[in-house]
């Protein structure tokens, strides 16, 4: 995987929050705290990318139906719950 360097600034607050995060031992300097934060994004992007498509795809399925919760409840139990 090829690497491009980037140049950011940041304010002095967020470069302290940096630096305890590394001090934290969790990351060794600021290349890889970055990094870890757009990996966090990108997973969080897909995530919301996944749910949005099964939103639609929820939209797209018809009109609602009614539910009834004890049914539910009921055929839940019958399935799952042994009789001793």
């Amino acid at each position: 995987m090829g690497t491009t360097r980037k140049t950011i600034t940041v304010t002095d607050q967020q470069d302290k929050w940096i630096k305890t995060q590394i001090e934290g031992g969790d990351f060794t300097n600021d290349s890889e705290y970055i990094r870890d934060l757009i990996r966090r994004d990108q997973a969080r992007n897909s995530e919301i990318d996944i749910i949005r498509g099964e939103l639609i795809k929820g939209e797209q399925s018809g009109e609602p139906q009614p539910f009834d919760g004890e049914l539910f409840k009921e055929g839940m139990t019958a399935k799952h719950v042994k009789v001793s």
